[in-house]
């Protein structure tokens, strides 16, 4: 019996000491994070009646008709520029402008319009922040209304997913702010 007992005992004693373990916890929600270097501006200025300031880490190429592909290849993302002259037809390039921003409304959650006016410049114009998982996040149009008309607008090149491409897509906005901002009419 003592045999009995003590075995008994030492099973017990054994599956006690085998059995505490840490307890299994879930771990917290966490996000990707994603750090750019602090953005530097250099001035873009060629022949056409327009320069501005854009991020020196983006390739600019030219096309034709003074429109430009503004590339982040890290960020798989590109700021396409369309230059227009205005003859008469302000009214009709406005609504264009508005038009192409509104087609994302089906997957947009929201559009924020931030109007900007620069009369020393000459430069008016709306900047369009899109929520959502819409094609694009940010575009804008500016103009003096005369004889200058450019919009721009930035996609990426992922399924869009804002959730995923926020930062990414936070960071070119501010760089298209600051396009639009330091845009100078010749």
């Amino acid at each position: 019996m003592p045999n009995r007992i003590l075995s008994i005992t030492a099973i017990l004693l054994t599956l006690t000491v085998l059995s505490c373990k840490n307890d299994v916890l879930p771990k917290p929600a966490s996000f990707l994070r994603l750090d750019y270097p602090e953005a530097k501006y250099v001035n873009f200025e060629n022949n056409c009646p327009f320069a501005f300031q854009m991020n020196e880490d983006a390739v600019i190429k030219g096309e034709k008709d003074c429109g430009f592909a503004i590339t982040y290849p890290k960020m798989k993302a590109t700021i396409y520029l369309t230059y227009k002259p205005v003859n008469g037809n302000i009214n009709k390039l406005l609504r264009d402008a508005q038009k192409l921003t509104y087609e994302h409304v089906i997957k947009a959650d929201d559009i924020l319009e931030q109007p900007y006016i620069n009369p020393q410049k000459k430069v008016y114009g709306m900047f369009y922040q899109v929520d959502g998982n819409a094609a694009t996040n940010s575009q804008f149009y500016v103009t003096d209304s005369t004889k200058h008309f450019l919009i721009g607008s930035v996609y990426f090149y992922a399924k869009p997913n804002f959730d995923s491409i926020m930062p990414a897509a936070s960071y070119v906005k501010n760089d298209m702010q600051r396009l639009m901002e330091t845009l100078k009419w010749k």
